[in-house]
C-alpha cells in the first residue's frame, strides 16, 4: 500500500495530482490507523491522511484571495465514511464563512461526519452567525482545526464550545501551513498596524537595475504575474515619490477581476507631479499621499481636489515618519502593504522596523557594476550584528527564477 504524501512520494507531481483527483471522485474504504497516522483509502488502495485532507481545505481557502479582506482566508472540507462529500470557503467579506458554506453545500446529510477547517470556527455574531452554531446543529461529530484564531472574540472559545457540545476537536493539523494563509489577519488583529511586505526583483549578483538605470526586465513574466497576486493579496501598495517621478507607475492590479490596492505615496514635500497617472486617477482608485507637517498646505489642498487623501506626519530625518504613518494607516483600516519603493524607501522602512516580510525574486542573470542599483540604499547598517535578521527562507521556483520569502525576526 502506498501513502499519498506530497513530500516523500517519489511519483511525479502530475501522477500524484491525478491520484488525488481520483481519490475525490471514487468511494473510499473505511478509515483506519497505521503507524499512528489516519488513512482514508481508496478501494484501489491509495490512502489519504488527515494532512492531505487539510491541504484540500487549504486549497479551498486560497480561492478567497483578494475578496475576503479584512477577514481571514478559510477553507473547509467535510468527510463522511471516508469520502469527501462537501467543501467550501469564505468567498467574500460579509458573506458566509467556510464551514457554513461547506455544510450548506453538502448534497447529503452531514450528521456523524468530520470537518477539516483551516482556522478555528468563530463563535460570535458579526455580519454572519457563529460557525460553531451550525456545526453543532448539523450533527458533525469531529472537527480538525489548523490555525488558532488570535481574535479575542474567539481565541480558543470556538474549540471550547464545540467540546462542551460533545464534538471532538483536534487542533494544530498542518498548523504552520494554515498559519501561512493569514499572516496579515494575525498581525493586524494583534497590532492594529499594517503587515508590510518588502518586495524586489534582483539578479543573481544582487542588482535591481543596471548602471544605466534599466531594469526591464530582470525577473521573468511568470514572476511578474506572481507580483500581481501580491497586489491582489495586500490592501495597499506603497512607493516613494522618486519612483512616481521617474516611472509614472499605475500601481494597480492587472489580474482579471482583480481589486486594485490602495496606493500610498511617501512624498515628504508633495513633489508628486499633477499630471502623473497616480494623481489623475486618484478619484477612481483610492490614493493616499503621506507628507511631513512642513509640506505646503495649498499644494495639499490642490492634490485633495484631485481625490487624493493627504496624511501629515511628523518629520523624521527630514522625511515622513514611517512608524507614525503605519499607526495612521492602521486607523484607516489598511491592514497590509506591499512595499514596492526604491532603495532609499526600502532601507528606511527596514531601519524603522516596519517591515514584516521580505520577498525577493532572484533572476539567473549577472549585471555587475559599481554603479548598478541594489535593493537597499541609504547609509546602510554599520555592523552585521546590528542589522535586521531574517527567518529561514521559504523557497519557490518560478520557472528559472527563485522566489525567496523571509519573515523579519
Amino acid at each position: 500500500m502506498t501513502r499519498l504524501d506530497p513530500v516523500t512520494d517519489s511519483r511525479s507531481l502530475d501522477e500524484r495530482k491525478q491520484l488525488l483527483r481520483i481519490s475525490l471522485v471514487f468511494v473510499f474504504s473505511a478509515p483506519f490507523v497505521q503507524n499512528g497516522a489516519l488513512y482514508f483509502c481508496l478501494k484501489e488502495g491509495d490512502p489519504l491522511t488527515e494532512h492531505d485532507l487539510m491541504r484540500e481545505a487549504i486549497n479551498e481557502a486560497k480561492k478567497g484571495l483578494g475578496y475576503v479582506d479584512p477577514n481571514p482566508l478559510v477553507g473547509a472540507v467535510i468527510v463522511k465514511n471516508g469520502c469527501i462529500i462537501s467543501r467550501g470557503y469564505h468567498q467574500r467579506y460579509g458573506e458566509f464563512h467556510a464551514e457554513r458554506n461547506a455544510i450548506l453545500n453538502s448534497p447529503e446529510d452531514v450528521s456523524g461526519a468530520e470537518i477539516y477547517v483551516t482556522l478555528e470556527p468563530c463563535c460570535h455574531s458579526g455580519k454572519t452567525p457563529p460557525c460553531t452554531d451550525i456545526i453543532i446543529q448539523s450533527g458533525i461529530k469531529k472537527v480538525y482545526m489548523g490555525s488558532d484564531d488570535p481574535n479575542p472574540l474567539v481565541a480558543g472559545k470556538g474549540a471550547e464550545i464545540l467540546r462542551k457540545n460533545g464534538i471532538e476537536v483536534v487542533t494544530g493539523v498542518l498548523k504552520d501551513e494554515c498559519d501561512r494563509l493569514n499572516p496579515v489577519f494575525f498581525h493586524y488583529i494583534l497590532n492594529k498596524t499594517p503587515y508590510v511586505v518588502l518586495k524586489y526583483a534582483m539578479t543573481a549578483d544582487g542588482k535591481t537595475a543596471a548602471y544605466t538605470g534599466r531594469s526591464k526586465w530582470i525577473s521573468n513574466e511568470s514572476s511578474r504575474l506572481d507580483v500581481q497576486k501580491l497586489r491582489l493579496w495586500c490592501t495597499g501598495i506603497m512607493t516613494g515619490v522618486e519612483t512616481v517621478i521617474k516611472d509614472d507607475p499605475k500601481l494597480t492590479c492587472r489580474l482579471e477581476n482583480g481589486r486594485d490596492p490602495v496606493r500610498i505615496i511617501c512624498d515628504s514635500n508633495l513633489r508628486i507631479p499633477e499630471d502623473s497617472y497616480i494623481v489623475k486617477t486618484a478619484k477612481s482608485i483610492r490614493t493616499i499621499i503621506a507628507c511631513t507637517e512642513k509640506a505646503d498646505k495649498k499644494r495639499a489642498d490642490m492634490l485633495s481636489s484631485y481625490g487624493a487623501e493627504i496624511v501629515f506626519t511628523p518629520e523624521k530625518d527630514g522625511r515622513t515618519d514611517l512608524v507614525f504613518l503605519m499607526k495612521k494607516l492602521g486607523e484607516m483600516k489598511i491592514n497590509s502593504i506591499l512595499l514596492e519603493g526604491g532603495s532609499e524607501l526600502s532601507f528606511s522602512a527596514l531601519k524603522n522596523g516596519i517591515v514584516n516580510r521580505v520577498i525577493s525574486y532572484i533572476s539567473p542573470k549577472l549585471l555587475g557594476g559599481r554603479e548598478a542599483f541594489t535593493p537597499l540604499g541609504g547609509k546602510g547598517f554599520d555592523d552585521p550584528e546590528n542589522c535586521p535578521k531574517l527567518s529561514r527562507p521559504y523557497i519557490t521556483l518560478i520557472e528559472n527564477d527563485i522566489k525567496a520569502e523571509w519573515e523579519v525576526l
